[in-house]
């Protein structure tokens, strides 16, 4: 496979992500952002842990979708995302849930 190829097929596959989430964010209350990934969800629990002076969050989503294109299913019924870095986490606005029905930003 060449480098052309490569590139054609993960642009072909963020586009395809790209629809997926335009299809389903209307489904969803909240994003939650880790630096690993990008999150929708209706239900989560955020807690904060100190252990030996070392802060860390743990967020636990029930029927979450994620935001990540290798992953052959992104519906999943529980995650559990343990992290050291920051987690943002925002409840979506109605304006917010009405994306554009074009594929704009994407090469075609």
């Amino acid at each position: 496979m060449s480098a052309e190829d490569l590139e054609k097929y993960e642009t072909e596959m963020e586009l395809k992500l790209y629809r997926e989430y335009r299809d389903v964010v209307g489904l969803f209350k909240f994003v939650i952002e880790t630096e690993r990934r990008f999150y929708l969800t209706n239900d989560y629990e955020l807690k904060v842990h100190s252990l030996q002076g070392e802060v860390f969050f743990e967020v636990t989503m029930a029927d979450a979708w994620v935001w990540d294109m290798y992953r052959p299913a992104r519906f999943v019924r529980q995650v559990r995302v343990l992290t050291f870095k920051d987690v943002n986490v925002e409840e979506l606005a109605k304006s917010e849930l009405e994306l554009p029905q074009d594929d704009a930003g994407f090469g075609r």
